[in-house]
């Protein structure tokens, strides 16, 4: 019964760490916020690596890291837009509220997730957890380049282009290692080598440019994937 519970443990840890997040995006604090959406997508990944190694996964822990997730990579995400829209060059009342777009096209992509079964090894449309910690890099980009983020009509973009992407067709290869062979999973290291050596040197204005190089290897890979089969 325990084993069985450890799954669900690590997916309500992965809430717990949105909650709190959600809390100091509401209060302003924004790149804390961000720490705890990485902290969620720790537990995020851990959560279905250590069912996959128990083999205990059931619908009910699929149905709870979706909840979970639509939380911490849904609703989080929305708010911080929300203060981002705030702080823009374009002040009105009602704009920011442009924001939670991100949490109502999180929930789409959620639930298409959940009832599409091509969706079994790697994802149709961005995944929620990469769009997020893209959503929280801004609030540090925007300390250098306030001008820059500080857009309404850029982040009003980002917005849609996410959006967007969140229910696209578009295949995106899985960071979900089944075992470490280079040959299974060779665009998945070339990924995160160059990602690594991005954030090395860019920090956290890095993540965009990490978010185009995930997509871009994505279309590839499953381009020379398809050229292969036919």
């Amino acid at each position: 019964m325990l084993k069985k519970n450890i799954p669900n443990a690590i997916t309500c840890a992965n809430l717990f760490s949105g909650c709190i997040g959600i809390v100091f995006a509401f209060k302003g604090d924004l790149k804390i916020a961000a720490y705890f959406v990485i902290l969620s997508g720790i537990f995020d990944f851990f959560d279905g690596m250590v069912a996959r190694l128990l083999n205990v996964k059931s619908a009910i822990g699929k149905d709870l890291d979706s909840l979970a997730d639509m939380v911490s990579f849904g609703f989080l995400p929305g708010v911080i837009m929300f203060n981002l829209l705030q702080l823009s060059d374009y002040t009105s009342a009602y704009l920011p509220y442009l924001g939670f777009l991100i949490t109502i096209f999180s929930a789409l992509r959620l639930a298409k997730f959940n009832n599409d079964e091509r969706q079994t090894e790697d994802f149709i449309g961005l995944n929620t957890p990469m769009n997020t910690l893209f959503i929280c890099s801004l609030p540090y980009i925007y300390d250098d380049y306030p001008s820059i983020i500080g857009s309404t009509i850029l982040l009003i973009s980002i917005i849609a282009i996410t959006s967007f992407l969140l229910i696209s067709e578009i295949k995106i290869f899985s960071l979900k290692f089944s075992d470490l062979s280079w040959a299974k999973n060779k665009i998945k290291f070339i990924f995160l080598i160059l990602s690594a050596a991005l954030i090395a040197v860019l920090q956290f204005a890095a993540i965009p440019f990490v978010l185009v190089l995930y997509i871009a290897l994505s279309v590839l890979h499953f381009k020379h994937v398809a050229e292969k089969i036919s």
